[in-house]
């Protein structure tokens, strides 16, 4: 069955409309360097039940696997109760709240969602969301440039500790304001930022400085001794947090004594799903002096001449829509569907749940490590203390033990030399709080099987095939 409901006559009609005579005449201003000349590794075109047939296929292959990777996705324990309220017809099918008077819900919801999320940060405010993680650091970048106090500071300090594709999706996003993004090496030992380098480290130029916690390896870093360098010499402090961990750790707004400037991150593990890459959404929160440089939407909260509480955009002047080019960020609409989950997932688990998984993924990751660094040749590469990943280094090509398990319906861990080639043959290892104490026994099963095979040059079984 066709896709496209136009019939030729259709086509001609729109066509004619316009003053062509083909589709092909009407883009023909692109200039032919600028054309796609197909797409490759797109399939031919399938049928409405060859289709289904195949999501299926894909569906029962994912649903069986064993997930161990985090690497900022993670695969955490979802209510049934969030996506039964969050998909209701009121709040996926709801746009940009411009009536007040008739988005109350929605606009309740996501002031409630900032007031979560300003909780988590101990900072004094939150927009309503912003596309995901990785932009998220960009905005806050961005906005830490504007509001610096260090005129002509165009430079900003990023540890390599940062997960790589938030610094590349950082790079090319800051690029076009004119900011150099200067990455900071991370100590061999605990695969974190030294803060006594530091110390040794010219600051001039530079406007702020990203502080991850946990970082890229799941290590945590000395955020105290790092704010406090930072604002000692002038620079505001971005810290990048997952919003699962500050359950357990004290919140951005408390580091270094005066906490940081800005905070920002990724909300997946606050009621996203997996969900093959997305949507997921990012939140940001500052201090009370900065608002007005924040990027996104807010909700306020006023009442009305009867003293009724009411829910209204607010700052809507920093928008494009309205300001154009002196706008302070192109966003003009959030992942609305995607707070409103993590609003939902947060109320109904509460502060008590959010610190249980984050315990339990804690716990689960520790045994993991340690049970796996008694298998021969294995080695946990760090050390020092981390929430919820740990870093292995494996006696055999990383690559290769990662597709032995994976054809077993194990995924067990995220390969770091292709970012890291001072990692040669590392894997990241996440276990959530949905790892049992089985799966992690059949995972260290498995790892030691397809070790042992690698090093008596055995070759791995054939990975299933789907038909």
């Amino acid at each position: 069955m066709s896709y496209i409901p136009h019939t030729p006559e259709d086509l001609r009609e729109m066509l004619g409309a316009v003053g062509v005579q083909s589709v092909e005449e009407l883009f023909a201003e692109i200039p032919a360097g600028l054309r796609s000349a197909g797409l490759e590794g797109v399939p031919g075109a399938l049928s409405e039940l060859e289709v289904t047939r195949l999501m299926q296929a894909r569906a029962a292959d994912d649903g069986g696997a064993l997930c161990f990777i985090g690497a900022g996705a993670y695969d955490h324990y979802l209510p049934a109760a969030v996506w039964e309220i969050a998909g209701r017809g009121e709040f996926y099918s709801a746009y940009t709240p411009y009536q007040a008077e008739a988005s109350q819900g929605t606009l309740q919801l996501l002031y409630e969602f900032q007031s979560m999320v300003t909780a988590l940060t101990g900072l004094d405010t939150a927009n309503a969301s912003l596309y995901d993680g990785a932009t998220a650091l960009a905005e806050a970048v961005l906005m830490a440039a504007r509001v610096s106090r260090k005129g002509g500071a165009r430079r900003v300090l990023v540890p390599g500790t940062v997960h790589p594709a938030y610094r590349q999706v950082v790079r090319t996003i800051v690029r076009h304001q004119g900011i150099e993004v200067s990455e900071l090496p991370y100590e061999a030992a605990d695969g974190r930022v030294d803060p006594a380098a530091l110390e040794a480290l010219d600051p001039e130029g530079a406007f702020a400085l990203v502080v991850p916690q946990p970082n890229f390896f799941g290590v945590l870093e000395e955020v105290d001794a790092l704010t406090e360098w930072a604002h000692r010499h002038g620079l505001l402090v971005v810290g990048l947090v997952n919003p699962l961990a500050l359950a357990l750790l004290r919140p951005p707004g408390e580091w270094g004594g005066g906490g940081v400037d800005i905070a920002c991150g990724e909300g997946q593990p606050l009621g996203a799903p997996l969900s093959s890459g997305g949507p997921y959404f990012g939140f940001l929160s500052c201090k009370r002096a900065l608002v007005r440089q924040m990027p996104g939407r807010i909700v306020g909260r006023t009442v009305d001449l009867d003293e009724r509480p009411g829910y209204t955009l607010t700052l809507q002047a920093r928008e494009q829509h309205i300001r154009r080019s002196k706008a302070t960020s192109n966003i003009c609409t959030n992942q609305g569907l995607m707070a409103t989950a993590a609003a939902i997932h947060m109320a109904v688990v509460g502060p008590q749940g959010l610190r249980a998984a984050a315990s339990a993924s804690h716990r689960n990751t520790a045994d993991l490590a340690r049970r796996a660094a008694g298998i021969p040749g294995v080695q946990r590469v760090f050390q020092g203390p981390f929430f919820h990943e740990a870093v292995l280094r494996l006696p055999a090509p990383a690559h290769a033990v990662l597709a032995a398990m994976a054809a077993q319906n194990v995924l067990a861990g995220y390969p770091l030399e292709d970012e890291y080639p001072e990692l040669k043959d590392c894997i990241l290892v996440c276990a959530t709080e949905k790892r049992t104490a089985e799966d992690r026994a059949a995972y260290l099963r498995l790892l030691q099987e397809v070790l042992e095979r690698s090093a008596a040059g055995v070759p791995r079984p054939a990975e299933p095939t789907t038909t």
